[in-house]
């Protein structure tokens, strides 16, 4: 409770601490996504630093800033400042700090982190039904034909005579420049790395990612006449915000192959339960204390039926996983074998706790 104080956790941090040169914390720094509200970006940060950091035994200092850009659009972000040693609980129950926790430093736990905040972000998109991606792989790994580029912020460009800063700024504009050429000579490498993160996108968000991946107005305006004027772009019409949206024709190609495969499968009536092993599964949950309501039943009945495709939908903490768990007992009782797959790793381990399918 007395850690609660940020003023009371820094001195005793630093109190611990014998070496004037010792690292006292370390820092975390990720970007929230802006689609989502200042609440639900919150809630995120909370989430996520409760799960990685603090049920691994750090105390966690968690401030969010919901800035505003010069372009008048949320550049919400989260900093993270951590503790270095394990917590000690004395024999009088007073908490102090132990060992250095070397571990807690190692390069591999960085690039697992990075993982799992893009599956944490991607699950809670999803949950909100927003059509965005993050992904924290490099763009090569991502196969994504560009360079990456250094991130220069206003400190370091107010500071653009002075050294390492210069070399990295020139640096900074030649990537941009040459990432510039490549979209002028290849539009679809812009519509490929958009709509790998989102199905679609308005124009703001072409304009941000070409004035990103350009040098310059003339190259800004060149890049983004040839991704306009590529015949691999399909504008949609206006969404709900009265925003022009567009997507890729590799996209729209990827739905249709999609749906047809949908459809066919939906056409086979190949997977038959034998009304036994439903009635016995049913039994079996009952028995473990697990009674379905009524929408449960419904669901279950739907999902176990011959047809080759099922839906269910319904909002978080309605027992989806429950009745899931069931079904999945009565699929591997007529000799089916049960697999399940989620948009992201966090929802995948969240289905398959609840549902025993793996």
């Amino acid at each position: 409770e007395e850690w609660r104080d940020r003023e009371k956790l820094w001195n005793d941090v630093q109190a611990a601490e014998l070496r004037k040169d010792a690292q006292l914390a370390r820092e975390i720094e990720f970007a929230i996504p802006r689609e989502m509200t200042e609440a639900q970006g919150i809630e995120l940060a909370r989430d996520f630093v409760q799960t990685v950091f603090v049920d691994r035994g750090m105390v966690a200092d968690l401030n969010v800033h919901w800035d505003i850009g010069a372009d008048g659009l949320a550049k919400p972000h989260a900093h993270v400042m951590l503790t270095m040693r394990h917590i000690r609980i004395g024999d009088d129950g007073s908490a102090g700090f132990g060992a250095k926790v070397r571990d807690w430093n190692r390069t591999e736990l960085l690039q697992h982190w990075r993982g799992a905040w893009a599956e944490h972000v991607n699950a809670r998109l999803a949950e909100l039904d927003i059509d965005a991606r993050v992904d924290h792989r490099t763009l090569e790994a991502q196969g994504i034909d560009l360079e990456p580029q250094h991130k220069i912020g206003p400190a370091a460009s107010r500071m653009a005579g002075q050294g390492l800063e210069a070399d990295r700024i020139a640096e900074h504009h030649e990537i941009a420049r040459s990432n510039g050429d490549k979209i002028i000579a290849d539009p679809g490498i812009a519509l490929d790395a958009i709509t790998h993160r989102q199905a679609t996108f308005t124009n703001r968000d072409l304009a941000m990612f070409v004035h990103r991946h350009s040098d310059g107005k003339d190259q800004f305006d060149a890049a983004m006449g040839a991704v306009r004027g590529s015949p691999e772009l399909v504008a949609l019409g206006k969404d709900g915000k009265g925003d022009e949206r567009f997507t890729s024709r590799n996209m729209i190609e990827t739905e249709q192959r999609l749906k047809r495969a949908t459809a066919m499968h939906d056409a086979r009536r190949n997977h038959a339960i034998a009304e036994r092993h439903r009635y016995r599964a049913l039994a079996n949950a009952t028995a473990r204390g697990l009674d379905l309501s009524a929408e449960q039943r419904g669901a279950f009945e739907h999902v176990t039926s011959a047809r080759g495709v099922s839906n269910v939908i319904g909002y978080a903490g309605t027992g989806k996983s429950a009745m899931l768990g069931v079904a999945r007992e009565t699929w591997e009782a007529a000799g089916y074998r049960v697999q399940g797959a989620a948009l992201s790793g966090i929802a995948a381990e969240g289905l398959e706790n609840g549902s025993g399918i793996a």
